[in-house]
């Protein structure tokens, strides 16, 4: 067997996974991905083993809900045939490889450094000198925008190619302050200083990335979480999908100089990130997911007050549902604005709420559910335009959709024991891997320990990694003014990429 097929949050010993030549591993992930929509990959990397390099490939499997696990060993110094050419969603993974390791992917269409991070093989390739596309024409002009930005964001630049307004090209580079959160939770050896680190992957995504590691790590350990563990990590990240849909709603009307849209959808977040707080203390859901356990169970009191935030959202959000996807003005600069079809949302590898707005399937609580999204059988949202209508209203229908799911969770939900187990110890070399749908998309953690049971490999994947190119193809043809409104839509992360 060329591969070994597992479920989400499943241990095997590492041992089981197939070590192949590389030409042959790379034609398995060819073969795979060529074949069937159903088949994409949500990891692919490398790490040292002894003076080699193991690469690892993982190829989710959306129909049997199941991931295809496949390896390989090669050196540094090796030349590889690139995949890229054959399924243009790997180059991101290469590229990362290429940067980290040296390995050079022959025929790959632009073998450029990711993040510049500081553990990267060529330490003379520097950001500063970063190799820009560029068009030498005298009509041609180029616009620049960062890596220093005028709000609170994290550092990125974006270089525009316009012919006057119109926008030919765009090229995103992140990676300006690399932070090595993946070395970090290897470096700190006690469980809760690795969750805080995790906790702060992203912090619009805390819910989402410390659920992915708790069952990664739970995993590893052979625990079972409680049945009123898994659902309070469902609620909290359907509770946080809603918080930034909203959030989001609110800035798609600024940047559309929508002010009562602006105002009201802000206004209606606050209560729900609030309830966060009064759930655990913060308003970004941090101390709230725990390895093996809650510090916070949710009660009758904490139910009846979601309802209470709820029952006063859903009248207000509706209303200004209506007006916003009405008005002739605002319809104006959603529809048809920033869009990406199907074919090529499908090409480049996109997940997420980016994929469902482009009429692609890709939503790991459908594909690949775990824990309590076992007995809900939800089914996903698609969009059909692919533009910043369909990502608008794609919100505003998971909003709905995530308050209707957790208020009938609320109806009966299941209560702690006072002697449920307690976690062990992870088990020696050992893989697994770990899907979550956040609110952005597609999460994947992916841990390896040692023949001691310590943890020599973590990879994290936020779903931004595929889904940057999706907003740089969205804007070509559109005027450069309607950039704003495209980045918003998508909403990528910035620390989420530069792990």
């Amino acid at each position: 067997m060329n591969y070994i097929e597992v479920n989400n949050n499943q241990r095997i010993h590492l041992s089981t996974i197939p070590i192949l030549e590389y030409d042959n591993f790379a034609d398995v992930i060819v073969n795979f991905l060529k074949s069937d929509i159903k088949y994409h990959c949500v990891n692919y990397f490398g790490y040292l083993e002894k003076e080699n390099i193991k690469l690892i490939c993982c190829i989710a499997d959306d129909s049997k809900h199941s991931i295809n696990v496949l390896s390989s060993i090669v050196k540094s110094s090796d030349k590889l045939q690139s995949i890229t050419p054959n399924h243009y969603a790997m180059h991101i993974f290469e590229r990362e490889i290429h940067e980290n390791f040296g390995i050079d992917f022959i025929e790959h269409p632009w073998l450029k450094p990711v993040r510049y991070s500081f553990n990267r093989a060529d330490k003379n390739s520097n950001i500063a000198n970063y190799p820009f596309y560029k068009i030498d024409s005298e009509e041609l002009h180029e616009v620049g925008v960062g890596p220093i930005h005028a709000g609170v964001i994290e550092p990125g630049h974006f270089r525009f190619i316009c012919n006057g307004e119109q926008i030919l090209h765009l090229e995103i580079q992140l990676g300006y302050q690399h932070r090595g959160i993946e070395q970090l939770i290897l470096e700190k050896k006690n469980l809760l200083q690795r969750t805080t680190i995790v906790e702060n992957i992203a912090g619009d995504t805390v819910v989402g990335h410390t659920v992915a590691f708790a069952q990664a790590m739970e995993s590893l350990c052979g625990f079972l979480p409680s049945e009123a563990l898994q659902f309070e990590r469902v609620l909290a990240l359907e509770h946080e999908r809603i918080a930034i849909h909203t959030g989001d709603l609110s800035a798609i009307c600024t940047d559309v100089a929508y002010q009562l849209g602006s105002s009201v959808f802000g206004r209606l977040r606050t209560p729900v990130i609030n309830y966060f707080q009064q759930w655990c203390g913060n308003r970004l859901a941090k101390g709230l997911i725990r390895v093996g356990k809650t510090n916070f169970q949710f009660s009758d009191n904490l139910a009846e007050k979601w309802l209470e935030v709820f029952n006063a959202y859903k009248p207000d959000f509706q209303e200004m549902c209506d007006e916003i996807f009405d008005l002739p003005s605002i319809l104006a600069r959603l529809e048809k604005t920033g869009t990406v079809s199907t074919e090529t949302a499908t090409k480049i590898g996109t997940v997420g709420m980016s994929a469902r707005a482009s009429n692609l399937n890709r939503d790991i609580r459908f594909s690949h559910p775990s824990g309590y999204y076992n007995k809900l059988n939800y089914m996903p949202i698609l969009g059909k335009s692919g533009d910043v209508h369909a990502r608008a209203k794609l919100r505003k229908d998971e909003i709905n959709t995530s308050i209707e799911l957790i208020t009938k969770m609320l109806a009966k939900y299941p209560k702690h024991n006072s002697n449920e187990p307690v976690i062990g110890v992870p088990v020696a070399d050992s893989f697994v891997i770990s899907l979550v749908e956040g609110w952005r998309g597609e999460i994947c953690h992916c841990a390896i320990t040692d023949d001691k049971g310590e943890l020599k490999m973590y990879k994290i994947k936020d779903p931004s990694l595929h889904n940057w190119l999706a907003l740089a193809l969205s804007v070509r043809n559109n005027e450069i003014s309607d950039f704003p409104i495209c980045n918003k839509s998508f909403n990528l992360s910035y620390c989420g990429h530069d792990l």
